[in-house]
């Protein structure tokens, strides 16, 4: 009887664990939308991570063409510009 039970009591919290885990992948891209950056600086969604960018920041060389679509440079310096 003991074993029907705990089998039981696993079976229901799976279940209830369903709706949090879609409720949570919901929310994801309302939270990923509501991101802003301060004055001066430029949302960017890097294949990294999303990020502000601003010109003097520390970059990515091997990744200048990525940062070409938000209008910035990253060159020899390893600084965008």
């Amino acid at each position: 009887m003991r074993k029907r039970y705990v089998g039981l009591l696993a079976a229901v919290s799976l279940v209830g664990a369903i709706p949090v885990a879609a409720e949570s992948s919901a929310a994801s891209p309302q939270a990923q939308a509501s991101h802003t950056c301060r004055s001066g600086y430029t949302h960017a969604h890097l294949p990294w991570g999303q990020k502000c960018l601003r010109r003097g920041q520390f970059c990515k060389r091997g990744r200048d063409r990525t940062y070409h679509r938000y209008g910035y440079h990253c060159h020899g310096s390893g600084r965008l510009s």
